[in-house]
């Protein structure tokens, strides 16, 4: 089919360098000072040990709460959604 556009994807777009703005590019990037790397950000032990405490305990709960039926529904919409077949 000749002159057919599909109307629901937008097209993409190239922002291409012109040679010069690739060379100035590759002559910042070897003048350069290395970036310093970053400080990894330190999480509060006891803010994590209450998450966990949590968490620990969440599922078994949840688990106790439902009916078999319910419980096998529930696992079989998790496998769906994690084969891909939702």
């Amino acid at each position: 089919m000749v002159g057919v556009h599909n109307i629901g994807m937008a097209k993409k777009t190239r922002n291409r360098l012109d040679f010069n703005q690739i060379a100035r590019r590759i002559v910042d990037q070897a003048t350069s000072e290395p970036e310093p790397a970053k400080p990894e950000k330190k999480k509060d032990p006891v803010a994590v040990a209450r998450g966990r405490k949590g968490g620990m305990k969440g599922g078994k709960a949840r688990a106790a709460k439902l009916t078999k039926a319910e419980r096998s529904a529930s696992a079989k919409k998790a496998a769906a959604k994690r084969w891909g077949k939702a």
